[in-house]
């Protein structure tokens, strides 16, 4: 038992089983005598013995903890196997997704370049479909005379048919149309605006002048009792019918421009463009700016000023011929008072006018201001109010002399 004793403790001593067992084979090799060796070896098995039975009463007092703990040993063994077979079965399915894909990618490419080109087809028939409302929706802006909207989508409208519409033979005959209006469409801008310049403007003049001579020439109020006639401007126009929309329709497009009416109605405004005289002057020049033809459109003003102006001087004469046959006067009996009236006329429309070409010249100025330096040296010369004034003066003079 002492033995057994000094072997437990050496081994309590020295964790390393290892060193126990040289300890012991140092002892027996160095004792010569059998029966030590007999003795040695005895005592090993002795040891030996004792503590497999100091194991065995371990193993009985804890039975239940130790088969508990072999339970759970083995069920941590069988789910770290699983999920080893599962995460190897993962990287072979990754393996062949990899596979498969590399296989696959180049008809996905051709798929996903298949799927854009779809798309931008889809986006071009869109566009093709509303460029073919251009014509019908022109006509429905040109004769509401919302001329700004008319110029941007046909200038858009053209831009598109020159440019990703290009190839498209199928609307070769809608560009030529689409472009002989954007060659055109100007001309009737021009002439809206010198309606505005001259006959919109004066249309308003004349029926002042009656109460003046009345005061001066109290005899007439007998004679007189009905104010000035005014012309009625809105029948007037300049050489140009501004209102005629034919240029801009399509044959028997009669019925459709009415459809498209309808179908832009909620796009136009419910005011009058020409409710404001000034704004809509300032429309025109954006559109005409648009369209690039303000170089045209200062010379056609500088072209037309001098006989605008005298066609002013022949309505205002026979405006005066008309109030004084209202009056019942004789030519010879009424010439001097009649060649008073027609001045002073002639001065409030004149004046009317130099103000009405003061506010396009604010327009054109800003223009100008927009336009890069090179190009408002080149194209674009401004005309200024003296030379309107010099206009009206030489046919002022022009006038008194005849």
């Amino acid at each position: 038992m002492a033995d057994t004793g000094r072997y437990k403790g050496a081994v309590n001593k020295n964790k390393d089983p290892s060193g126990l067992l040289i300890s012991v084979i140092r002892t027996l090799s160095s004792s010569d005598d059998v029966q030590d060796r007999e003795t040695e070896k005895g005592r090993l098995e002795e040891a030996f013995e004792t503590c497999d039975r100091d194991l065995d009463e371990l193993i009985v007092q804890h039975y239940a903890e130790l088969t508990t703990a072999i339970r759970t040993y083995q069920s941590i063994t069988e789910r770290i196997t699983s999920s080893r077979n599962k995460i190897k079965q993962v990287k072979e399915n990754l393996l062949s997704c990899k596979m498969l894909l590399h296989c696959k990618r180049d008809e996905l490419r051709k798929l996903w370049i298949e799927g854009v080109e779809h798309k931008h087809v889809l986006q071009l028939l869109d566009e093709i479909e509303s460029i073919k409302q251009v014509p019908q929706r022109l006509e429905a802006y040109m004769a509401s005379k919302h001329y700004l909207h008319a110029t941007d989508m046909l200038v858009s409208a053209v831009d598109s048919l020159d440019g990703d519409l290009v190839q498209v033979e199928g609307l070769s005959d809608l560009r030529l149309e689409l472009h002989s209006k954007k060659l055109n469409i100007h001309l009737v801008l021009i002439d809206e605006l010198h309606r505005h310049l001259y006959i919109k403007s004066t249309s308003r003049l004349g029926h002042k002048n009656k109460d003046k001579n009345a005061a001066r020439l109290p005899g007439s109020l007998t004679k007189d009792s009905s104010p000035m006639p005014v012309l009625d401007m809105s029948s007037l126009s300049t050489p140009r019918k501004l209102l005629d929309t034919s240029q801009f329709s399509t044959p028997g497009s009669g019925s459709v421009q009415q459809d498209g009416r309808e179908i832009n109605q909620g796009d136009l405004p419910e005011v009058d463009p020409e409710e404001n005289s000034a704004e809509f002057m300032g429309i025109l020049i954006k559109a005409l700016a648009k369209l690039k033809k303000i170089p045209e459109t200062i010379k056609a003003i500088m072209d037309r000023l001098e006989p605008e102006l005298k066609q002013i001087v022949k309505r205002s004469t026979t405006q005066i011929a008309d109030h004084a046959y209202q009056r019942g006067e004789s030519l010879q009996e009424s010439q001097p008072r009649q060649l008073l009236e027609l001045l002073e006329l002639l001065f409030d429309k004149f004046k009317a006018v130099a103000q009405a070409h003061n506010v396009v010249l604010s327009h054109l100025q800003h223009i100008a201001m927009q336009c890069p330096r090179g190009a408002q040296e080149e194209s674009i010369k401004l005309y200024d109010q003296a030379d309107v004034s010099a206009k009206i003066q030489a046919v002022l003079q022009e006038s008194l002399l005849q």
